[in-house]
C-alpha cells in the first residue's frame, strides 16, 4: 500500500467492523470535535460525513486511518476538489533515499507473537522488492525512524486497526505507527497483519490510498473522495486506469480481512518511487 495518507497515512487505517469485543470496566466516551477542525479538515478534501475524524489526546485520526495534530490540520493547503480516476498515488513528499536508506523499525514488546511476525513480514515483502530504501527492525526506540506502538483502547473500541502518517519536508519517513493490539482476536492472521502493518508503512513513505478518489471501491457505502488533503495525490506513472477490489492493492483503503501482498501495479508504483 504504498501511500496510505497520513497526512496521517488512513492505513491504512485499513477498516473494519468489530464483531467481538472485551467487556472493560472503564466507560467509552468519544471527544467532539471543534467546528474549525471539521471546517479545516473539510477544506482540504477530507470526508467528514461518512467517517467522522475521531479526536484522540492532541491528534485526530482522519478517514480511518490518518493521523494529523491540531497544528497540522490548521495549516493543511485547501483543494479544489479531485475526480481522478486512476490507480496508484503518492504525496508530495517522500523519502530522500540519497541512492539507499535503511529505514531502522522498532517494536514496542505489547504484542503477541503473531502479531510480531506479520510485522517481520512486512518488513520482508519491502526489501524482497531491491528498493531504494530497506526496512531493519531493532532492539531499541532510541533513534529509530519509526516506532510501532500499540493503539489506546478507545481507538481499538471504535474499530481503528492502525493509523500512521505521511512523509517530512525534510525526506524522512513518519516516525509512528499505531497498532491495533486485538488483531489475531479480529480473526487477521500473519497475512492479514503484514497487509496492515505494510499498509501503514506505506503511509510513512509516501503512498496515498489506492482508491483515495472513492473509497466505496474497498469501504462500500456511497461515494467518498479523500481529496487532495493538503499533502498531495499524485498520480504514479505506469500505473493503470481504475481501482478495484479484485486487484487487491496493499494500499485500498479498507480491509477485507485478507493478505494483500503487491500486486503488479503496486510493484511498479513501489519500483517507480524508490
Amino acid at each position: 500500500m504504498k501511500k496510505f495518507n497520513s497526512l496521517v497515512a488512513l492505513t491504512l487505517l485499513l477498516s473494519v467492523f468489530f464483531v467481538a469485543c472485551e467487556q472493560e470496566e472503564e466507560t467509552m466516551v468519544k471527544q467532539e470535535v471543534s467546528t474549525d477542525v471539521l471546517i479545516a479538515l473539510e477544506d482540504a478534501g477530507f470526508n467528514v460525513t461518512d467517517q467522522p475524524p475521531i479526536k484522540f489526546e492532541e491528534s485526530y485520526i482522519v478517514e480511518g486511518d490518518i493521523l494529523l495534530t491540531y497544528k497540522q490540520i490548521l495549516n493543511l493547503a485547501k483543494t479544489e476538489g479531485i475526480s481522478i480516476n486512476s490507480k496508484q498515488y503518492s504525496t508530495n513528499n517522500l523519502v530522500n533515499t540519497n541512492g539507499n536508506r535503511n529505514i531502522t523499525v522498532f517494536v514496542s514488546s505489547s504484542f503477541n507473537s503473531a502479531t510480531s511476525a506479520g510485522i517481520d513480514l512486512a518488513i520482508q515483502r519491502y526489501n524482497a522488492e531491491n528498493l531504494e530504501i530497506t526496512f531493519q527492525r531493532v532492539n531499541s526506540s532510541n533513534n529509530a525512524d519509526i516506532v510501532i506502538t500499540r493503539l489506546n483502547f478507545f481507538l481499538e473500541f471504535f474499530g481503528v486497526l492502525g493509523s500512521a502518517g505521511f512523509p517530512t519536508a525534510g525526506g524522512d519517513p513518519f516516525n509512528q505507527i499505531s497498532l491495533n493490539g486485538r488483531l489475531t482476536r479480529l480473526g487477521f492472521d500473519t497475512g492479514g497483519i503484514a497487509t496492515i502493518v505494510s499498509h501503514e508503512m506505506g503511509h510513512c513513505i509516501g503512498f496515498r490510498h489506492t482508491d483515495f478518489f472513492d473509497r466505496s471501491i474497498s469501504c462500500g457505502g456511497s461515494t467518498s473522495n479523500e481529496g487532495d488533503g493538503g499533502v498531495g495525490a499524485n498520480l504514479i506513472p505506469g500505473t493503470p486506469s481504475g481501482a478495484t477490489l479484485e486487484d487487491g492493492s496493499w494500499m485500498l483503503a479498507c480491509s477485507d480481512g485478507g493478505d494483500r501482498p503487491f500486486n503488479p501495479d503496486d510493484k511498479t508504483a513501489l519500483d517507480f518511487l524508490y
